[in-house]
């Protein structure tokens, strides 16, 4: 089994606790069913934020879709003037058999913009 690494990134309309948390679930959620992952494949999840949301950890999403035993972490994104506001990215380590190409890296909705060239 290859650990390979998936991408993915969402936009949030707006800075509140619980649209992060749907908004991030979405997100996880699409990693997983999109690369055939349960919990058991995911090695770690690195995930940053725009310097904008405050309004909790993206983890934190993690852990109520039931992602318990999984190490996870937070990181501010660079502030970069101009860059597209209200964004948490993922990085998710995992396990997997299939070839790096045939990984699915998931932006949704308007983060699709960010990486025009791997979003699917």
């Amino acid at each position: 089994m290859a650990v390979r690494a998936v991408r993915g990134a969402v936009q949030l309309e707006r800075d509140e606790a619980g649209h992060m948390d749907e908004q991030v679930g979405a997100l996880l959620t699409a990693v997983l069913e999109r690369n055939d992952l349960t919990d058991d494949d995911l090695i770690s999840i690195w995930f940053t934020a725009t310097p904008d949301l405050h309004s909790d950890f993206p983890a934190a999403a993690a852990r109520k879709l039931g992602i318990v035993d999984v190490p996870l972490i937070c990181a501010q994104e660079l502030d970069i003037q101009g860059a597209m506001p209200r964004v948490v990215r993922i990085l998710a380590h995992i396990e997997s058999d299939r070839p790096r190409s045939e990984i699915n890296h998931v932006y949704l909705g308007t983060a699709a913009a960010l990486r025009k060239d791997i979003a699917q």
